[in-house]
């Protein structure tokens, strides 16, 4: 069963979605504030080229806007954040379905699920952090929003093996090992480079807070912690509640630094992944930097210990 909150989410998609317009080469010009067919189109084709924006939901945000301008910067085109004709030729020279039919397993709708409270110490007494439904984790898993993928698949049941349902084509493999990685705090985002100064690959993120800023300067990637448990210590925490006390809370992808966790010669601080993928660029972080898990799990690829961390303005 669906959560209330997240049925909710998934039921009422804000927008009609076509499929085959999807799936065709686009032209129209999208830009901030657009909804609908042609932003998906965008949002897909650029996760491809691993300029992800973060959740995929057919909204034309800010997150979408910095995505186009650093993809348009790295074509050597005008930077302005919206798609227009000469981005929308670059973009659509992937030829790829950017949507396909996906048949749910039985792994997918396995479980278990569960209803992950927000207070740290009750997080600390599940024995793991999972999925609050199948719907959850198949959106997760292809990178689109609950409310997208049901707006994909009316009358679909998610919860059943065998199901036949369309998908986004957006799941790729990391790119080369990066030289670098520069966490900017004005553009709220995480760029990995190679040893040329290409970008290979950026994301959108959230980065840090007023009363946790990103704390700037020049770090390094000590190492990278698959599935870890969060050891939560409310001493480090501006806003914990003053009866909390330290609990470690076990892996799961709605554990609160996701699936990933990769560490900082700064310490207490990393880049990971987040249990809400929906909040990556529109919330703030205890001074951390937050990706999407599948981001996160991407740039995890890409790193060794001894990788230059860059954290500037």
């Amino acid at each position: 069963m669906l959560a209330a909150g997240l049925l909710e989410a998934a039921r009422e998609p804000a927008v009609t979605f076509d499929p085959a317009a999807i799936n065709s080469v686009q032209n129209q010009t999208v830009g901030p504030g657009a909804k609908g067919s042609a932003v998906v189109r965008a949002q897909i084709v650029l996760d491809r080229a691993h300029f992800s924006c973060g959740q995929i939901d057919g909204d034309y945000g800010t997150n979408l806007q910095k995505t186009v301008a650093a993809f348009q910067r790295f074509r050597n085109l005008p930077a302005n954040g919206t798609v227009g004709s000469n981005t929308w030729a670059a973009l659509n020279a992937d030829t790829a379905p950017v949507l396909i039919t996906y048949t749910i397993d039985a792994q997918d709708v396995a479980g278990p699920f569960v209803n992950v409270p927000s207070e740290m110490m009750q997080q600390g007494k599940l024995p793991g952090l999972g999925y609050a439904s199948p719907i959850d984790e198949l959106s997760e898993k292809f990178h689109e929003s609950p409310a997208l993928l049901d707006g994909f698949n009316p009358g679909k049941d998610f919860g059943k093996a065998g199901e036949q349902i369309l998908v986004t084509n957006a799941i790729t493999i990391a790119p080369e090992a990066a030289v670098s990685v520069v966490v900017s705090k004005s553009d709220r985002s995480v760029t990995a480079y190679d040893a040329q100064g290409k970008i290979l690959a950026y994301y959108v993120a959230t980065v840090g807070s007023q009363h946790d800023p990103l704390p700037i300067g020049d770090w390094k990637i000590n190492g990278v912690a698959r599935n870890p448990v969060f050891h939560y210590n409310p001493q480090l925490f501006w806003d914990a509640n003053p009866t909390d006390e330290k609990t470690a809370i076990q892996p799961g992808p709605r554990n609160p630094v996701g699936v990933v966790w990769i560490d900082l010669s700064k310490d207490h601080y990393g880049i990971h992944g987040t249990p809400d993928p929906s909040k990556i660029g529109h919330a703030e972080s205890h001074g951390c930097i937050r990706l999407t898990n599948w981001d996160a799990s991407q740039l995890a690829d890409m790193v060794k210990p001894g990788t230059p961390a860059i954290l500037k303005e």
